[in-house]
C-alpha cells in the first residue's frame, strides 16, 4: 500500500512529539500540529488519510476539526484523543463520524494496531470507489443485445444521454424491448444505485393506476386502513418507467404533468404536497403526435415527455441481430431448464432470418423458449417450431416504405390473426402478444374485433 499521510492535532507538546516519533517509526508520513485552528487552516489546503486529534483544545477543539474533515472529506478517517474520557463524549464524537475514541494515558501498540485498523477501513473504501467507477465508465449499455448499426446507434445515444436525468420518451412497436431500453438508461445514470421501478399504464383502471402511482392516506376510502406509498414516493432518488403513456386517461395526465413540472403530488385522499426526486421514463408504441390531434393526449405533457426521443427498431429492421439473439435466448432457457441445448440448424435459422416477426424480440423469445422446452438432443430443428412458421404460411409482408400501414392497421390486423391460430381464446392470445386481459381487451374494443 502506498505511505499513508496522517495528520496529528495535539496541544501537548511530549504527546504531540510522541505521537510523531511513533508513527513516523511505522513508516508513516506525518505532520502534526498544536492547534485546532492550524489544523482547519491545513485540512482547507491538503488532504490526509487519518487525522489524529486531541479533543480538548482552546479556540477551536477536536470536535470541530473532527466535522470540518468529514465535511471536506468524507473518505477520510478521524481518532479522538482525550485525557477527560466520558461516555457522553465518546457517544457524540462517534455519532459525528469518529472511527475510534482514544483514551489517555494510551500504549504505543494500542495506537499502532487502531491506526493500522483505520488507514486499512480508508483503503478498502477508496478501493470500492476506485472500483465502482472503472466499472461504470468501462461497461457496455447492459441488456441490449445488437451489433446492427442500429442498435449500435441507440446504444451510443442511451449512454450519452444517460447522465443527464432528462425525461427520455421510448418509442417502438410492441415486444422491441422498450422496457430494457429504460433499464439501460437507469443503470448507466448517477441513481443507478436507486430503484428502478416500472408500471403499465395500459393494465389498471385510471382510479387504480392512481393508488399505484401516488399510494393514499388512511381512511382515504373504505377499507384503507393505512397509509400506503405510491410507486413515485417508493422510487425517490430512482427512476420510474412508465409504460403505454398513451393508455393514461386526461385526468391522470395532469396529475403526472404536475409531477414532471413541480416534483410534487398529492396522495389520493392527502392535502399535504409531497417531494419528490425521480426520473421519470415513458414508453410507447402509439404515435402521440396524433393522439395529440384527437385530442387523447395532452399537448403540454407530450412536450414535457419529449425531451429526448429514443426510436428502438423493429426486429426486421435489424434481421443480422436475429443469430445473436437466438444464441442468447438459447443459453437462457437451455440454463433455466437444465437442458444442453446448444446450437440451432441451419434450416431454423434460414426460417427464422427470413420472417418478418410482428412480435418483435419478444415473438422470438418464445419461439426460443419454446423450441428448446420441445428439443430433446442439443439442437433445435424444424420439428421444434410452431407448424405456421414452419409452413410459412403466415407472413406479414411489410410493403415499400410509401404504402406502410399504419402502426394501428399493423397491429388490428396481427392481433385478429393470433385470436384465429388460438379459437378466440383470449387469455392464451394476451400470452402470445406479450401483454396483459386488461390491455387485450382494451384493443379489442378499439378495433372492433371482440368476439
Amino acid at each position: 500500500m502506498r505511505q499513508a499521510r496522517i495528520l496529528v492535532v495535539e496541544d501537548e507538546l511530549i504527546a504531540r512529539e510522541n505521537l510523531e516519533h511513533i508513527l513516523q517509526k511505522e513508516g508513516y508520513e506525518v505532520v502534526a500540529l498544536d492547534s485546532g485552528v492550524k489544523a482547519l487552516q491545513e485540512l482547507e489546503k491538503n488532504e490526509y488519510d487519518l487525522v489524529l486529534t486531541d479533543l480538548r483544545m482552546q479556540q477551536v477543539d477536536g470536535m470541530e476539526v473532527l466535522e470540518r474533515t468529514r465535511e471536506l472529506y468524507p473518505d477520510t478517517e478521524v481518532i479522538m484523543i482525550t485525557g477527560y474520557a466520558t461516555v457522553t463524549s465518546a457517544v457524540e464524537a462517534m455519532q459525528k463520524g469518529a472511527y475510534h475514541y482514544l483514551a489517555k494515558p494510551y500504549k504505543v501498540e494500542e495506537v499502532r494496531i487502531l491506526v493500522r485498523q483505520a488507514l486499512e477501513r480508508r483503503w478498502l473504501k477508496q478501493e470500492v470507489s476506485e472500483l465502482r467507477q472503472q466499472i461504470r465508465s468501462h461497461k457496455e449499455v447492459p441488456l441490449l443485445i445488437g451489433k446492427t448499426p442500429k442498435m449500435e446507434a441507440l446504444k451510443k445515444l442511451i449512454a450519452q444521454i444517460a447522465p443527464t436525468d432528462c425525461t427520455v420518451l421510448i418509442l417502438g412497436e410492441t415486444g422491441t424491448g422498450k422496457e430494457l431500453v429504460a433499464r439501460a438508461i437507469h443503470h448507466l445514470s448517477s441513481r443507478a444505485e436507486g430503484r428502478f421501478l416500472a408500471i403499465n399504464c395500459g393494465s389498471f383502471t385510471e382510479e387504480l393506476l392512481a393508488h399505484e402511482l401516488f399510494g393514499h392516506e388512511r381512511e382515504a376510502f373504505t377499507g384503507a386502513r393505512g397509509v400506503k406509498k405510491g410507486l413515485l414516493e417508493v422510487a425517490s432518488g430512482g427512476t420510474i418507467f412508465l409504460d403505454e403513456i398513451a393508455e393514461m386517461s386526461l385526468s391522470m395526465q395532469v396529475k403526472l404533468l404536475r409531477v414532471l413540472q413541480d416534483k410534487t403530488f398529492f396522495r389520493v385522499g392527502g392535502t399535504t404536497e409531497i417531494p419528490v426526486d425521480i426520473r421519470i421514463l415513458a414508453a410507447t408504441n402509439k404515435d402521440l403526435k396524433k393522439e395529440v390531434e384527437r385530442g387523447t393526449f395532452r399537448q403540454d405533457l407530450y412536450y414535457r415527455l419529449d425531451v429526448v426521443t429514443l426510436e428502438v427498431p423493429p426486429l426486421s429492421e435489424r434481421k443480422d441481430d436475429i443469430p445473436l439473439l437466438c444464441h442468447h435466448f438459447l443459453e437462457k432457457f437451455s440454463k433455466a431448464q437444465g437442458k444442453q441445448v446448444e446450437q440451432i440448424s441451419r434450416e431454423v435459422m434460414d426460417v427464422l432470418m427470413n420472417y418478418t416477426f410482428p412480435g418483435n424480440v419478444r415473438e422470438l423469445e418464445n419461439i426460443i423458449e419454446r423450441a428448446v422446452t420441445l428439443a430433446t438432443g442439443s439442437t433445435v430443428e424444424l420439428a421444434h417450431l410452431p407448424a405456421d412458421l414452419r409452413e410459412r404460411r403466415f407472413d406479414i409482408q411489410r410493403r415499400a416504405r410509401a404504402e406502410l400501414p399504419t402502426l394501428e392497421e399493423y397491429e388490428k390486423e396481427y392481433i385478429g390473426w393470433v385470436l384465429q391460430q388460438v379459437n378466440g381464446n383470449k387469455t392464451k392470445a394476451a400470452e402470445i402478444l406479450g401483454i396483459d386481459r386488461v390491455s387485450l381487451w382494451r384493443k379489442l374494443k378499439r378495433y372492433n374485433l371482440e368476439t
